[in-house]
């Protein structure tokens, strides 16, 4: 009995560690980097240009390192600084040799997969410098044999997980430069003078556990409370720029920007104690029973591994291993996309049914376009709504496009200015299937509208130049106070809505036409898609040139192109290289045109439309060469009117 027992426990540990198998372990080291380099959609260096799934060895390949005592078994993984942009497929977790994943300043996009969490030889993991979101996924802490964990410089969000304090390897941890919020995870009851000997003891909760960290950064966050006397070792400025009480111990965030985490950190942090609390009270199992489940495990991987085989000798003579990320003919593609569901939890998520009865059953159009129709509406309690529903059958909606619309989302989401419309929430139904974004609207119409096909005799100059000011701020708000920038895809005068004062408000129901196109409904590339979004996020200067058309549009009353008369650059650049000639630009029947602030806008124009995008001024440069020559003060808007006047006298 004592052999048999034996043998179960060696197999029990060879199974744990590895050992299993070792002839067959090239399968799953294939899938992985197979399933890795698909969700990698672009590769500027081609660092994964000789992944050659069809070549027997991946240890030849770029960026992966083998054991030299046992060929074919992976190690490492390192492709550091190599400009990679993608996500972390979570067929890594089937890398069960893997000891170094070195993936640092990279652009990596969307979550951390919890699969990690299976890498049990895994001792360094750096990720940090990339653009991951979403909260660390407790499933980390089974990282049993890690020594260092690097996650510093990207978006991630959430609060620590309680589960890194089971990391008793661990030396260095950096979770610097992100948005983590709540209490930072570990307490003890005794006093600071030997920090490094309290992580030891019995009663120590968290990352006081860890007894072996020498080096942790967790500055430039928003975590509140106070910090752990088990982590006082630490240099200060391991801490500073958070929300902590021990503002006298380093510096701190202000008041304002901690109002909303401290509240959120509070509650996490209360619930961390209590779940960390009834851990502690648990009794040590005994030995016993301990041996008893190591044999009921190891007859259990016997039976389930003789099991598998059986099944796959009788329904699958052929191996088709499955392979989440493969990419397929239609656009229904199974890549699986870590989706972070916390991103949304500050948006108000509305209805079909609330937004159908505030629409009148979806029949008030006020927009249509390729990919969007937008519908107006009204609720029982706020303002007005414009709704955006996105024009796509439930066949074609991927998991990309589900990203994409998550990230959407929380991208409008941060936008906050007064000459930007307000994202008031979205809709998100399966039944029937309904992807929509909800705006505040403004409802003076387009100023398309206002230009093109209303009376002249409403917008006055100075209206057009209040107007022209109030775009140029949301600009400038988009463009310089946003990290990263925000521009809009297509900015034009039907993109610019009005409100009762005439005061504009920069919308974006268009930002799915791109996203669309590219990925062509029925069979585009993700890969494209991703690349267009990123690319339209960095065209400032487009967004710059659109403006200076725009200029045009409100002072000569013309559209940016027709179809008798062209381009509506093409007619203005020769009356903007003549400066005798710029009243030629105005509508004739306009009144009250001053020729200094004409002058103005003439000179930002010739800014705007340089046609080398590097010598565009920015829209800081632009909004203050405005403001400072155009006046729109209320005593302009008075003397200019002569029913102001009336109305002023009136009142007196």
């Amino acid at each position: 009995m004592s052999s048999v027992f034996s043998k179960l426990l060696l197999l029990l540990l060879a199974f744990k560690y590895g050992f299993l198998l070792v002839g067959s372990e090239s399968l799953p080291n294939h899938e992985a980097l197979e399933a890795f380099k698909r969700a990698i959609f672009e590769d500027p260096w081609r660092k994964l240009s000789d992944w050659d799934v069809s070549d027997g060895n991946p240890c030849k390949w770029s960026g992966v390192f083998c054991s030299g005592s046992q060929n074919g078994v992976i190690i490492t993984l390192n492709l550091s600084s190599s400009s990679l942009k993608g996500f972390l497929a979570p067929e890594l977790g089937l890398l069960s040799s893997l000891q170094e994943i070195i993936l640092d300043n990279n652009l990596l996009l969307g979550s951390i997969p919890k699969e990690i969490g299976k890498l049990k030889n895994l001792r360094v993991l750096d990720l940090g410098m990339n653009r991951l979101s979403g909260s660390i996924p407790p499933e980390i802490g089974n990282l049993i044999s890690i020594t260092k964990i690097d996650l510093h410089s990207n978006g991630l969000t959430g609060t620590v997980p309680f589960e890194l304090g089971n990391l008793a390897y661990l030396a260095e941890l950096r979770l610097d430069r992100n948005r983590f919020s709540g209490l930072i995870p570990g307490s003890n009851n005794l006093s600071s003078s030997s920090s490094l000997q309290l992580a030891s003891q019995s009663h120590s909760t968290g990352l006081c556990r860890l007894s072996r960290l020498k080096t942790a950064d967790f500055s430039f966050n928003f975590f509140v409370g106070r910090i752990p006397t088990c982590l006082k070792y630490l240099p200060r400025l391991s801490f500073q720029g958070n929300c902590l009480r021990d503002k006298s111990f380093v510096a701190q965030r202000s008041t304002e920007k901690c109002n909303d985490s401290a509240s959120e950190g509070a509650s996490e942090g209360a619930y961390w104690h209590s779940d960390v609390g009834s851990n502690h009270q648990r009794q040590r199992q005994p030995e016993w029973l301990l041996i008893l489940e190591i044999v009921t495990g190891a007859l259990m991987v016997v039976f389930f591994i003789s099991a598998s085989a059986t099944v796959i000798k009788i329904c699958k003579p052929k191996s088709t291993f499955a392979i989440p990320w493969r990419k397929s003919s239609s656009l229904k593609d199974q890549l699986e996309i870590s989706i972070d569901g916390e991103k949304l939890k500050n948006v108000e998520k509305i209805s079909r049914l609330d937004l159908e009865v505030a629409c009148e059953d979806f029949s008030n159009i006020i927009g249509s376009y390729q990919d969007t129709i937008v519908y107006k509406g009204t609720r029982k309690v706020g303002p007005e709504i414009a709704v955006v529903s996105l024009c796509i059958a439930e066949g074609n909606w991927t998991r990309y496009l589900e990203f994409l619309f998550q990230n959407k989302v929380a991208d409008f989401a941060r936008l906050n200015h007064e000459n930007i419309a307000k994202l008031l929430g979205y809709c998100k139904d399966d039944d029937p299937f309904t992807r929509m974004l909800v705006f505040e609207y403004a409802s003076n119409g387009t100023l398309s509208e206002h230009l093109h096909y209303g009376e002249d005799c409403q917008l006055s100059w100075l209206r057009r130049m209040k107007i022209a000011i109030g775009i140029a701020r949301g600009l400038r708000y988009l463009h310089t106070e946003l990290d990263p920038p925000f521009t809009i895809s297509d900015l034009n005068s039907t993109t610019v809505y009005l409100t009762e004062d005439f005061s504009p408000k920069l919308v974006d129901f268009e930002s799915w036409k791109m996203v669309f196109s590219k990925s062509g409904k029925n069979s585009g590339s993700f890969y494209s898609v991703m690349d267009s979004i990123e690319q339209q996020h960095m065209d400032v200067q487009g967004n710059t040139f659109a403006f200076g058309v725009l200029l045009l549009e409100i002072i000569s009353g013309r559209p940016s192109h027709c179809k008798d008369r062209g381009s509506l650059v093409n007619w203005a650049i020769e009356y903007l290289r003549q400066p005798e000639e710029i009243d030629k630009l105005v509508v004739p029947e306009l009144k009250n045109v001053k020729h200094d602030e004409l002058a103005v806008i003439c000179s930002v124009v010739s800014l705007c439309i340089d046609p080398d995008p590097t010598k565009r001024p920015s829209m800081q440069i632009i909004c203050s060469a405005l403001e400072n020559g155009i006046d729109t003060s209320p005593e302009a808007f008075l003397k200019d009117s002569s029913l102001a006047w009336a109305e002023l006298a009136l009142s007196s």
